[in-house]
């Protein structure tokens, strides 16, 4: 029986938020001891971003990230290097014209409820993705698909409205999950949370503000997972997860700061992962909102941050690479160095020819979801203040922070994971891009963004991706300064934890022992 009632009442890490000293002493004394679950059990933490309103529907805006990648199962994948392969789809091509792209599905897949996957599901979970009413941020990379034909029970076609060199990567976006059809194929304006997917997990209970529980899934089409359970906890606080993977009642925590690194490196019963990645916290201006709507104090306020000191301050030597104002990281094959070196002057003469000779006050909202987010807005009022800028730093609780403050004050701290280029250029910054944070809004924009889609010769796309991350460095609404290598923490019960980006990880591949 599945339970899709949540708990009226929060969990005690719920509870806990913020008072990661309380948990400090209850895992000193003990008195936290660890998880009495069986061995086999895989208890992982979420940050409750949503605010309990986490969606077990994989396109939807308050998409439950952890839960749904076990749930549910890619058509087109990543790779270590990130590069596309084979989920659900074992192959695929693209006409000559670049407006019609065929993809062959696996064979002998089923979804959790025995029934079988197949292209009918596949076109479903397509379809969707352009809704109006459920207003998936992943419209804004895969709005341009026309028709999705199931051809067949293994083939679909997807017939474009303007062609895509790259559409396979698109694929490859974290939310575009394959659900069930069943008894719902007319209807695609309706989210779709049964939870029933081909992952390697299945849905026991969903509480998003306590403990969601998941079972392992024997009929896995890669095999059985390597653990029997799963319980995703929220802990919307970052201390407090830290505790909590201290005291044994988490296996794993995604993503700690340097200072919290501290705590496990040599400490017995832990391992500790360093990768780079294309991760990166920006402070989010809206162009829509005065100062912000003046490009000068954009630019003015993105010159006097000095963003080699953050990264030694925040991540420590080598712990990142400089960013400079745009989402495309230096992994990525369409990264162009730019070059941002501080600029105090500048800024200073940019303030001034916008109407601030004297300087300028604005509040910064940031939340603890992740403790850089705070350390950023925290280095970045230091530095400020040498171009005569004030920051006040507004505070705010990291339970809802995505649907209460994000997108709806004028500047506020953000945290992004690793995307391809088009990926990103469009989900962030496109005009009516439901993640367009930053509320930019340029009609040329927008049409380089085509134009590098439908160019076909690779020099060439990256010639004019440059020329788009070179406008966005210029003018736009967003201060990325810094693209941050990820430290992973976990028990040494775990097996088969890959060091490489989370959107990359094969959850069922992960074990428990001991």
């Amino acid at each position: 029986m599945i339970d899709l009632k949540a708990a009226a009442s929060p969990s005690r890490w719920t509870r806990l938020a913020g008072a990661a000293s309380l948990a400090a002493i209850l895992a000193v004394t003990g008195l936290a001891g660890p998880s009495t679950a069986t061995a086999e059990t895989l208890r992982l933490a979420h940050n409750l971003g949503q605010g309990g309103k986490e969606s077990l529907d994989p396109i939807s805006r308050s998409r439950f990230f952890i839960v749904n990648q076990l749930l549910y199962d890619a058509l087109i994948r990543p790779d270590a290097d990130g590069r596309p392969s084979p989920g659900l789809a074992v192959a695929w091509s693209g006409s000559a014209d670049l407006m019609e792209w065929t993809l062959t599905l696996r064979d002998g897949v089923r979804f959790h409820d025995g029934t079988a996957f197949d292209s009918s599901d596949a076109a479903y979970s397509l379809r969707r993705i352009p809704s109006e009413v459920i207003k998936s941020p992943a419209r804004s990379v895969l709005g341009i698909m026309r028709t999705v034909e199931a051809v067949d029970a293994r083939t679909v076609r997807i017939t474009l409205a303007s062609p895509h060199a790259d559409f396979p990567l698109m694929l490859m976006d974290y939310v575009v999950r394959m659900v069930s059809s069943e008894g719902r194929e007319n209807d695609i304006d309706s989210l779709n949370e049964t939870g029933i997917g081909t992952g390697a997990y299945k849905l026991v209970s969903l509480d998003a503000e306590g403990t969601t529980v998941l079972t392992a899934n024997p009929d896995h089409w890669e095999g059985p997972p390597g653990a029997d359970r799963v319980e995703v906890i929220a802990i919307p606080d970052s201390e407090a997860r830290v505790q909590a993977l201290l005291a044994g009642q988490i296996d794993l925590v995604r993503r700690i700061n340097p200072q919290q690194r501290a705590l496990f490196e040599g400490r017995p019963g832990f391992k500790v992962q360093t990768f780079p990645t294309g991760n990166w916290n920006p402070l989010i201006m809206r162009t829509d909102t005065p100062p912000f709507d003046d490009a000068r104090v954009r630019k003015a306020l993105r010159l006097l941050a000095d963003r080699e000191a953050m990264i030694r301050t925040i991540l420590g030597e080598g712990g990142g690479t400089v960013g400079c104002d745009t989402p495309v990281w230096p992994g990525d094959p369409y990264y162009a160095d730019l070059g941002c070196r501080r600029d105090i002057p500048a800024a200073k003469r940019l303030l001034a020819e916008a109407g601030y000779p004297d300087g300028l006050e604005v509040d910064l909202f940031t939340a603890d979801v992740t403790a850089i987010m705070v350390q950023v807005a925290q280095i970045y009022q230091s530095q400020a203040a040498d171009a005569g800028v004030t920051v006040n730093i507004r505070m705010v609780p990291s339970d809802g922070y995505w649907t209460t403050t994000w997108m709806k004050r004028p500047f506020v701290a953000g945290n992004w994971a690793q995307r391809p280029a088009d990926q990103i250029l469009n989900e962030a910054f496109r005009s009516q891009a439901t993640w367009n944070e930053t509320y930019w809004n340029r009609a040329d924009f927008d049409a380089a963004l085509d134009e590098a889609r439908r160019t076909p010769d690779f020099a060439q796309r990256k010639a004019l991706y440059a020329k788009i991350q070179r406008l966005l460095y210029e003018e736009g609404g967003a201060f990325v300064p810094f693209f941050h290598n990820q430290v992973r923490v976990f028990s040494d019960k775990l097996g088969n934890v890959v060091p490489i980006h989370d959107f990359f990880v094969r959850w069922h591949q992960v074990t428990k022992s001991g």
